[in-house]
């Protein structure tokens, strides 16, 4: 019996869905791969200047629903990235709807047909080196701004207590007043104070966050070992 499936097509810009020719090709090759591979299109559904960063988009959520309720028996893509570009939701759609006893997946580009063990067999591996890549740019941009926070360059966010973002924008530089305050916080700590007792010493000199509230104890820890830090650094 030919499968029927749901041909699912999708632009991301309005721009790109007001011209139409992205959505035409996209159709004309899923219909003909359907004659090719005797597949019987069932529906066209088509979501126009939709994200692939969200899975909640009605063309796809209809798609899916009409999956769930055996109105047909797969999926049809021209590329993945039509459907996903997230490893997670990929795995989630997989999960829940392509899975074992679930609806197949096609994919015209990639090659993809999920209703026999090797198409399974290439969506895993083209999952598992999406999910490579993806952790691989991860530890890259980790050790880069690692390295950018050791070089005093600004790595985003507000700077911490006791330095400012400098006029370039791109470094760090110490605040007189506050790296004043680190260094008394830093010798009541030497001499044994607790943290909560240069907590409140500060206190008592109106010395304060930057939200105005007493530091707490944590704030304290952190601020006194980012001075030693710096020491170490600097020596």
């Amino acid at each position: 019996m030919p499968t029927r499936v749901i041909v699912y097509i999708r632009v991301s810009t309005e721009k790109q869905a007001d011209h139409g020719v992205s959505l035409d090709a996209q159709r004309a090759k899923a219909e003909a791969y359907a004659a090719l591979y005797d597949l019987v299109i069932v529906e066209v559904i088509v979501d126009a200047g939709e994200s692939a960063k969200t899975l909640d988009r009605p063309g796809l959520q209809r798609a899916l629903a009409m999956l769930k309720a055996k109105e047909a028996e797969a999926l049809l893509v021209v590329k993945l990235d039509r459907l996903t570009r997230s490893v997670v939701n990929l795995g989630e759609l997989i999960e829940e709807y392509f899975g074992e006893g679930g609806a197949s997946l096609l994919s015209v580009s990639e090659q993809i047909d999920t209703r026999s063990a090797a198409g399974r067999l290439v969506l895993n591996i083209l999952t598992s080196v999406s999910s490579w890549e993806r952790e691989t740019i991860g530890e890259r941009t980790s050790v880069a701004m690692q390295h950018k926070a050791a070089q005093g360059e600004y790595t985003g966010g507000q700077a911490p207590w006791g330095f400012r973002l400098a006029a370039d924008g791109e470094h760090v530089e110490p605040v007189p007043e506050e790296q004043a305050a680190i260094e008394f916080a830093r010798q009541l700590r030497a001499q044994g104070a607790t943290l909560r007792g240069v907590a409140r010493e500060l206190e008592s000199r109106g010395i304060r966050s930057r939200t105005g509230r007493p530091f707490a104890p944590v704030q304290i820890k952190r601020m006194v070992s980012r001075s030693e830090a710096d020491q170490v650094q600097s020596a």
